[in-house]
């Protein structure tokens, strides 16, 4: 009892055929991981104005947008208030921008601020040092713990000082 050439070609053929149509090779691009950057740059400067005044200027050598967060690397930021705000990475969530690593805070008149995190409100313009701190003007040095400097009125609240104060005298 022989098997016919007939026979076993057809069980080839089938099985040939059936092992095509369930195997699917396919390059979908969708299938891939897409990525989520909205927006990705360079050596760039951001100007935010408004009708009568120039609000804020940044500048960033490298920047990412994803999911509503813009993530800045070395970042400089500038307002009437501010003459120099500077981190090594700064995030933008809403009004806030969140400062890591080497924050320095250098202002026109007023205290200059040397942190490694701290949290800036735009909206009303204060700047919340959550790290060891210190603080230079002239002679006058403070160090503490935390503190919350408002940029508008020059009114800093700092938690577990350690100051040196020189007053005018009278």
């Amino acid at each position: 009892m022989g098997i016919k050439l007939e026979l076993l070609l057809v069980v080839l053929i089938v099985a040939m055929l059936s092992l095509a149509y369930t195997v699917k090779l396919s390059d979908d691009v969708s299938a891939k991981k897409a990525s989520k950057k909205e927006l990705e740059f360079t050596q760039t400067t951001f100007t935010e104005v408004d009708t009568q005044k120039l609000i804020s200027t940044s500048f960033g050598t490298y920047g990412v947008r994803e999911g509503g967060v813009l993530k800045i690397q070395n970042l400089i930021y500038h307002t009437a208030s501010i003459d120099r705000l500077t981190a090594d990475r700064g995030r933008y969530v809403r009004e806030k921008v969140y400062l890591d690593g080497n924050v320095r805070m250098r202002q026109k008149e007023g205290f200059n601020y040397k942190s490694e995190h701290a949290i800036y409100d735009k909206k009303t313009e204060v700047l919340t040092i959550t790290s060891k701190f210190t603080a230079v003007m002239n002679k006058n040095v403070v160090h503490g713990n935390t503190a919350r400097y408002d940029t508008r009125k020059k009114i800093l609240i700092a938690k577990e000082i350690d100051a040196v104060v020189y007053t005018a005298k009278k």
